[in-house]
């Protein structure tokens, strides 16, 4: 299904999506790296309130907003006519990907509620590990859309 008059508007479109994925991208990339130092300092005092403010503000301020801009415009996108072939398969590993990039995005936030509460589930080591799934799951994305391999 698409909806022909939004062919005239696709590079802008385009331009706005590519703008929230980066700033949604950075946020995915910097709040596990604030995670794995805050899971270095001691619970309580205040460089662990310092770091509680910076993460909710980077996850409130920057990076959910992203993400729906992300999605909307990207939901825009495959609405424009001729640019996602139904038939391909590409699409539906790209689809699954940022599936999975929400979903990561959702542990990230949960995390943030358990340090807000001055709580250390994982270890730096766990979030040092974290820090790589969106860097893969992009590579997934960026390939599926430029190459399109099948």
């Amino acid at each position: 299904m698409t909806i022909e008059f939004l062919a005239p508007a696709y590079l802008w479109v385009k331009s706005f999506h590519l703008m929230a994925v980066m700033a949604w991208m950075a946020g995915l990339f910097y709040l596990p790296r604030l995670y794995v130092y805050h899971t270095q300092i001691a619970p309580g005092g205040d460089e662990s309130a310092r770091f509680m403010k910076m993460e909710r503000l980077l996850l409130r301020a920057i990076m959910n907003p992203a993400m729906i801009a992300t999605w909307l415009l990207g939901l825009i996108l495959v609405l424009t006519p001729g640019i996602v072939s139904w038939t391909s398969g590409w699409w539906h590993l790209k689809l699954l990907s940022v599936l999975a990039m929400t979903g990561f995005h959702g542990v990230l936030s949960k995390a943030r509620r358990e340090f807000a509460a001055d709580e250390r589930v994982h270890t730096e080591r766990y979030w040092r590990i974290m820090n790589e799934v969106p860097t893969l799951l992009m590579i997934i994305i960026v390939i599926m859309v430029i190459v399109k391999p099948f």
